[in-house]
C-alpha cells in the first residue's frame, strides 16, 4: 500500500476498486459500536457477491449483506445485536444452508488476525481446548491440536482478508487514522489485510496528526482508500461523537425479523436505491433530528 499518496475518494470509487466478488471481507466495529455502515451500503449497492465476511461480532452490516444475497460464508465469534436479538437474515440463511457458517470464539478470530498481522502461518493458543468449536475448526483445517512439552496446544491458522472495512473518527488524506475508544480486533485485522478502506467522521489536513503521533491508531502504510463520511456508522455509535440510535436499531430488527416482502422493501428503499449514504441518512432522519439527539446523548455521558 502506498505511503505519502493522497487516498481520499468516494465510497463508490473505493469499493469498486478494492472489493471484488468472492473476496474475504474483514468487518470492523462491534455490535452497536462504530460499524462501517456507509461502506457496507456501498458494497450492497454494487452487488458484489459470493463474499466471505470475517470478524468478531458481526452485527447489522453482515445482516444487510446477507439480506442482499451477497454472502457465501461467515467466520466470526457471534452474529447478534445482544439485547436487541440475533441477526435474523443471517440466521434464516444459516438455517436454510444457503451460507456456510464457520463458528469461532472472539479470541480465536483475534488470534487468527494476529498471526496474519505479523506474517506467520499460525498462532499458538490454549483457547477452545475441550470444545465442540475446536473440533469443527480442526475438521476445516483452520485449527490443529498438538502436544508441546506434554501439554495440549492449539495452532490457529492465520487469516488475511482481501479487504477490510473500518470506520474511524479522524483520518488524513494519506490514510493515517485515529480511533477513539475500543478497537477490538481491528488493528491486527487491518495489518493482516491485503487492502483496507476506511471511512472517517472527519478529514484533517496532512501532517496535522504528526503533532501527536501517539493518537494514530492505523498507519497510512496499511490503508488503501479514505472516504469522508460523517455519521458513517449510523445507526451504531462512534465514541465521543454520537450514541447509537436505539429506535432505529429496534425498527431494523422488527422488519428483519418479519422478513418476506416487508423486509425486501426496506432493503431496497433504504440500502439499494439511495445513491449515497447521505441520501439514506436523510430518508431515515429528515432534518437530522435524530443525529443531533445522538450527538447530544454522547456528550452528556462524557
Amino acid at each position: 500500500m502506498a505511503v505519502g499518496v493522497h487516498k481520499l475518494v468516494t465510497a463508490a470509487e473505493a469499493v469498486a476498486r478494492f472489493v471484488t466478488p468472492g473476496a474475504v471481507v474483514g468487518m470492523g466495529g462491534q455490535n452497536i459500536n462504530r460499524c462501517p455502515m456507509a461502506l457496507v451500503h456501498e458494497v450492497a449497492r454494487q452487488g458484489l457477491g459470493d463474499l466471505a465476511v470475517v470478524g468478531c461480532n458481526l452485527s447489522v452490516p453482515l445482516d444487510i449483506l446477507v439480506a442482499c444475497g451477497l454472502v457465501a460464508r461467515t467466520e466470526h465469534g457471534s452474529g447478534n445485536l445482544e439485547r436487541y436479538g440475533t441477526l435474523f437474515a443471517w440466521r434464516r440463511a444459516a438455517e436454510a444452508g444457503s451460507i456456510e457458517v464457520r463458528d469461532h470464539s472472539h479470541l480465536a478470530m483475534a488470534t487468527r488476525f494476529a498471526a496474519g498481522a505479523i506474517g506467520v502461518p499460525f498462532m499458538p493458543t490454549r483457547s477452545l481446548l475441550g470444545t465442540d468449536v475446536l473440533r469443527g475448526l480442526i475438521d476445516l483445517d483452520i485449527a490443529r491440536l498438538m502436544d508441546f512439552d506434554g501439554q495440549p496446544i492449539v495452532l490457529m491458522r492465520a487469516l488475511t482478508p482481501d479487504v477490510s472495512l473500518i470506520h474511524v473518527h479522524q483520518a488524513d488524506p494519506l490514510g493515517n487514522a485515529v480511533i477513539e475508544g475500543v478497537t477490538s480486533h481491528e488493528v491486527d485485522m487491518v495489518r493482516a489485510s491485503r487492502a483496507t478502506i476506511i471511512s472517517a467522521e472527519e478529514i484533517v489536513p496532512p501532517g496535522s496528526l504528526g503533532e501527536r503521533p501517539e493518537r494514530v491508531t492505523i498507519s497510512e502504510a496499511y490503508v488503501s482508500a479514505v472516504v469522508h463520511q460523517p455519521y458513517g456508522a449510523y445507526p451504531t455509535s462512534a465514541y465521543r461523537r454520537y450514541d447509537f440510535a436505539e429506535d432505529e436499531i429496534k425498527a431494523y430488527q422488527a422488519v428483519a425479523r418479519a422478513g418476506g416482502a416487508e423486509f425486501d422493501h426496506w432493503i431496497r428503499r433504504y440500502v439499494l436505491e439511495p445513491e449515497r449514504f447521505d441520501d439514506y441518512l436523510d430518508l431515515r432522519d429528515p432534518d437530522a433530528v435524530r443525529r443531533l439527539a445522538m450527538s447530544s446523548s454522547m456528550r452528556s455521558m462524557l
